[in-house]
């Protein structure tokens, strides 16, 4: 079972409810380890103070803000807790809105939200008024050394809490120099990439997506682990399409004929 990662109350007007947070999603990336090149013996890391010249363990650190170079400000665990915010133990609910309203470029990292014990009845009305209004809260809560901005919302049998970017967390799209040049399209062009829009269009069903390069790593590391000698093969060079309307075109005859496949079979 998932073990909550924060406990606190989550807080509209003068209803409070207990709650608890737990990660909604994990990264399946595959994660290596480092080797020496020479011997494949795994790196190890230590932290090393040069001060005292030696290994310092865990129960021996501190956080520490650098003011100015080299000069840092130790900070404890205990003062961080003992700050006097409401949002510390808090998700302090401030507006309800839109569920459209937010961009998802603002959108962050993704918890469920769960009732704690005689938070239940609360909990369950807030998710079936957010479900019948359409609208999402938005509040603050600190998790993680940051106090973030975060949306409220339901989420089949629960409720979802996720934190947002601040606006100077979002770089700014003019930015990007490639997106200042003009470009000029031709009608015919718009019409063909429609068709070809329209024949790849159907429902989003996550189950149809996996990690092929997961997949063909764990297939490479399982070959070498019996012994099996693989070649390194050359990447697959993509070159830019010079002619869009032979291009368009000829995906839009490809479709149609694999359709027609489809259906005869």
């Amino acid at each position: 079972m998932p073990r909550a990662i924060w406990k606190g109350s989550l807080v509209f007007g003068l209803v409070n409810i207990p709650v608890k947070l737990y990660a909604a999603t994990k990264d399946r990336a595959i994660s290596f380890s480092m080797l020496h090149s020479e011997c494949h013996t795994p790196l190890k890391y230590k932290r090393w103070c040069p001060t005292c010249d030696r290994e310092v363990g865990w129960n021996e650190i501190d956080k520490g803000f650098e003011i100015t170079k080299n000069k840092f400000i130790p900070i404890t665990k205990e003062e961080l807790e003992g700050l006097q915010l409401k949002t510390v133990k808090n998700i302090d609910i401030q507006k309800f809105v839109d569920s459209a309203a937010i961009d998802s470029i603002y959108f962050n990292t993704h918890y469920y939200l769960a009732p704690d014990e005689g938070g239940e009845k609360a909990y369950s009305l807030l998710r079936d008024v957010l479900a019948l209004t359409n609208k999402v809260a938005i509040g603050r809560v600190v998790i993680h050394n940051k106090e973030h901005v975060v949306a409220v919302r339901p989420y089949q049998k629960g409720l979802i809490m996720t934190t947002l970017h601040y606006p100077n967390e979002v770089i700014d799209i003019d930015k990007i120099e490639e997106l200042g040049k003009p470009v000029e399209l031709k009608e015919q062009e718009l019409e063909l990439a429609k068709v070809l829009i329209e024949h790849l269009s159907g429902e989003f069903r996550p189950e149809e997506y996996v990690d092929s390069y997961r997949q063909a790593v764990m297939q490479l590391i399982k070959q070498k682990a019996e012994g099996v000698q693989v070649p390194a093969a050359k990447p697959v060079e993509v070159v830019a399409t010079v002619d869009l309307m032979k291009a368009l075109q000829a995906s839009v005859q490809a479709l149609k004929k694999e359709q027609k496949q489809t259906a005869a079979s």
